[in-house]
């Protein structure tokens, strides 16, 4: 599996993974952290290792960084790790989004095409992207 390592944070809900991009400061930890008080486990914080196996995207922690994830003004905290994951949703936080309904967006990586949300981070975008993870978008 050949991939990719970027920076960036990766919950898993169940076995749908979710890709949170952005730029330094964005809010990708405190995203992640959001989901997980709703029940997202942490695949990785700071960076993400990724891959294509069979079409599907898969999101890696790198060894060094397992069960830990950065809390702004708190320190790093420690949870238990997800494993490896699907991904079926990204999220860039470095991209505002200004439709109210807006189209179905996409990203390409490492060969595979995802639907993408844009950000940045507001107070129902956890809500939001967990129903997405668990019940699709209607299109």
């Amino acid at each position: 599996m050949t991939g990719r390592t970027l920076h960036a944070s990766a919950i898993a809900m169940g076995s749908r993974g979710l890709l949170i991009l952005g730029p330094s400061g964005a809010g990708k930890s405190a995203l992640a952290l959001d989901l997980m008080s709703r029940g997202a486990a942490l695949v990785a914080d700071d960076r993400v290792a990724l891959g294509a196996q069979d079409g599907v995207l898969i999101a890696r922690c790198p060894p060094t960084l397992v069960g830990r994830i950065e809390a702004r003004g708190v320190g790093i905290l420690n949870a238990a790790p997800a494993g490896p994951t699907a991904v079926a949703l990204v999220v860039d936080l470095g991209q505002a989004e200004t439709d109210r309904l807006p189209p179905l967006r996409t990203i390409t990586l490492c060969g595979v095409r995802l639907p993408l949300v844009l950000g940045p981070l507001h107070p129902h975008l956890g809500a939001a992207l967990r129903q997405m993870l668990l019940a699709g978008r209607t299109d």
